[in-house]
């Protein structure tokens, strides 16, 4: 591979934060928000499978979310594979209410590695085009997103790149319909990109110590299913 992929904004209806990873595997944010013209889109597109990374209790429809049909939503397999046990007795030490910086990427891949293992053996096992989403679509998909893009061999430029724009992507969100809690608000202008610069630091640092094929080996993840995810990410 080239080191170079492009960041292609995806434009399901009602999907938030939508963005190709590489290859057939995207990332968006929750996908209650999708409507039913997007399923639709989703299906058009070549997508089977939806792995949902949220813990169980964020898995819930909302007044404000639209009402798809069940027979639109049973065309796409919606696998629940959380990455996390926010029940954890190091949890809200490490991460406070929920991972929202890549400077605690490395702590939250330390902890829950099995859980993290289990995704990629989804996305293996997966067919047709994935979908992998969190809740906003930032940083428990962007932990996954780093990961598959480095295994696809994509520079670290570029994976930066993927981390501002699904960054600026649901700030933009907030803006627009209000930021849900108030520890992660909305930024502008000069505040915004301060902001970032700073998250930006906690990537480099995390894909400095990133070394996906041997931490895919060491939690059960075979070499049959390593080439199943790079094919699917060409």
């Amino acid at each position: 591979m080239d080191g170079t992929a492009p960041q292609l904004g995806v434009h399901w209806d009602g999907a938030v934060n939508a963005w190709r990873i590489a290859g057939d595997v995207y990332r968006m944010g929750r996908h209650e928000w999708v409507t039913e013209v997007g399923w639709r889109q989703m299906y058009d597109d070549g997508v089977r499978t939806v792995i949902d990374l949220r813990a169980s209790g964020e898995r819930r429809q909302r007044d404000t979310d639209p009402e798809v049909p069940d027979d639109v939503k049973a065309r796409i397999d919606v696998v629940h594979c959380p990455t996390e046990d926010p029940g954890h007795s190091h949890f809200g030490e490490l991460f406070g209410p929920y991972l929202k910086d890549p400077a605690q990427y490395g702590d939250y891949v330390r902890l829950f590695a099995g859980k993290i293992a289990a995704v990629f053996k989804a996305i293996a096992a997966a067919p047709g085009k994935v979908v992998i989403h969190c809740s906003a679509g930032r940083d428990r998909s962007g932990v996954i997103a780093l990961m598959l893009q480095r295994l696809a061999g994509i520079g670290d430029d570029e994976i930066l790149r993927g981390y501002e724009l699904a960054a600026r992507g649901i700030n933009e969100r907030h803006r627009t319909h209000g930021a849900p809690h108030a520890h992660d608000p909305y930024l502008s202008g000069e505040e915004f990109e301060a902001w970032l610069e700073h998250k930006r630091a906690g990537v480099r640092t995390f894909l400095g110590s990133l070394d996906v094929e041997s931490f895919l080996a060491r939690n059960g993840v075979t070499d049959a299913e390593v080439t199943a995810i790079r094919a699917k990410l060409r």
